[in-house]
């Protein structure tokens, strides 16, 4: 997977009906605001309804799991282009025609971590995942453009 568009995009979208398993790669997603993914077992209405994982995240663990599938880190939207992790908490993506806010950069591994850390000893979504709740309800794809929106609130 790679993203010679020169802008950053969705490479893959994903969901799980139940916590704690790896999510399958699905070709769309729709996003509720206040809720998440629909069809999720992440979404609800709290602070973490999307996980966002950048594939440049994903890639420096390939030189021992080379064959890394989309949603292997349970990350709903796998993006490529954007360093996710250095956004602020509350940035704005447009991503398709939804609105996402950035609500968390990292979280805790459960328990003695997921299968990728059990097998190569790391495991990137702690430090450079990030999870965002639905502003603006919306579909969202594969190839889908990603932008980050200025801040009204704030004069420029």
């Amino acid at each position: 997977m790679n993203n010679s568009s020169g802008y950053p995009i969705v490479l893959a979208v994903c969901v799980s009906s139940t916590k704690g398993t790896k999510k399958a790669h699905v070709p769309e997603v729709f996003v509720k605001k206040d809720h998440g993914v629909v069809g999720d077992a992440h979404a609800g209405h709290g602070h973490r309804q999307i996980s966002l994982l950048a594939v440049e995240s994903v890639d420096k663990l390939r030189d021992k799991i080379p064959n890394l599938e989309p949603g292997v880190f349970a990350e709903n939207i796998l993006t490529s282009g954007i360093c996710l992790y250095t956004l602020p908490i509350g940035a704005k993506l447009r991503i398709g025609n939804a609105l996402l806010e950035i609500t968390q950069i990292g979280k805790e591994c459960h328990n003695d971590g997921c299968p990728v850390k059990q097998q190569t000893g790391d495991c990137v979504m702690p430090r450079e995942g990030v999870f965002a709740c639905v502003l603006e309800d919306g579909t969202i794809r594969a190839d889908d453009k990603i932008e980050v929106e200025k801040n009204r609130d704030r004069p420029q």
